[in-house]
């Protein structure tokens, strides 16, 4: 499976965005998918998972209420959509998928990872 992450930018405090991690290669729909992200100078870290039909998601407790992460499994695409954006957001996101928990924290237990896209927030 190769992913291909989009719509990371800049954005003010308070706004938004939507990233979109586009699969190609084997059915994505067999794939539990994730994001993660990456803060300079920090490790990686769990961002939200979602299960192969999209009926479950898990978030981490800093974005929880704020993140929303879906899936279409017909255009074999999962999304991130970011609301009340905080400086701290700051950070590369990857998209992944392949683990055998959605809600796996472990970046070892997550097999196919797309480039990242960049999310700049200012203040």
């Amino acid at each position: 499976v190769q992913l291909q992450a989009s719509g990371g930018g800049l954005a003010q405090a308070g706004g938004s965005l939507r990233l979109a991690c586009a699969a190609s290669g084997r059915a994505f729909s067999a794939y539990h998918a994730g994001w993660f992200r990456q803060a300079p100078g920090k490790e990686r870290k769990f961002v939200a998972g979602i299960n192969r039909s999209g009926y479950r998601k898990d978030y981490a407790e800093d974005v929880q209420g704020r993140f929303i992460i879906t899936r279409d499994n017909v255009k074999n695409t999962v999304y991130l959509q970011m609301s009340s954006l905080e400086p701290e957001d700051t950070a590369v996101y990857f998209c992944t998928a392949g683990a055998t928990n959605w809600i796996s924290r472990n970046t070892d237990s997550w097999y196919y990872w797309g480039q990242g896209t960049l999310v700049t927030v200012s203040s």
